[in-house]
């Protein structure tokens, strides 16, 4: 098969999968330490269907321009190719990218185990179809999510566990969260075209 052939198969993939992606929802990696975790999460998020990438980078690690990244051989190789196919888009900190967020309507969610005095869902017990704007935060490796994170946010959610080992590696939580949240709102997609300003939905 010829590289022009290869292209234009390719592009009617990415044309065909088009209207199975989910609208206005947003995977947010905050400060991330390890490469290969930000492949893991952009492949999850291309796999499943997420529309954006947003990445906290203080550190500065990756390149300001998606063009760049998509360039950048560590990402390519650990995403399996999906930066080539995923918009992202990085933030020198936490604020900039809620600021973002918010002038855009916005609303935030985050992963983290229960907070007190803020509101706290299993992840099977959410409805995600809620927000027509929504961006999910997933924290540092080690550190997990930042207290302004979970100040700013809406609400946090978690993963149930009953093993005798109660965590799991970033790549991992990611790919479950974002598959319950995308399988929510691919079926509300398809039930629903528009909400009207007081969120009252209107069938396709």
């Amino acid at each position: 098969m010829s590289e022009s052939t290869q292209k234009s198969t390719k592009r009617q993939r990415a044309d065909e999968i088009k209207p199975y992606r989910c609208k206005n929802l947003i995977a947010v990696i905050e400060n991330p330490s390890d490469i290969k975790n930000i492949g893991a999460i952009i492949r999850n998020v291309n796999a499943l269907g997420v529309e954006k990438t947003y990445i906290v980078d203080p550190r500065k690690s990756l390149p300001d321009d998606w063009q760049e990244m998509r360039e950048k051989k560590s990402l390519s190789s650990t995403s399996v190719s999906a930066i080539k196919w995923s918009f992202v888009k990085r933030f020198d900190s936490t604020e900039e990218c809620f600021a973002h967020l918010e002038q855009n309507n916005f609303v935030s969610i985050v992963t983290s185990p229960h907070v007190k005095q803020k509101k706290c869902i299993d992840l099977d017990e959410g409805d995600f179809t809620e927000y027509a704007k929504l961006a999910v935060w997933f924290g540092n490796e080690s550190r997990g999510i930042s207290d302004f994170a979970i100040n700013r946010s809406e609400m946090c959610i978690g993963i149930p566990m009953v093993g005798m080992i109660e965590s799991l590696n970033l790549g991992t939580t990611s790919g479950i969260v974002l598959y319950e949240i995308t399988k929510q709102r691919r079926e509300y997609q398809k039930k629903y075209r528009f909400r009207d300003r007081r969120g009252r939905k209107y069938l396709a």
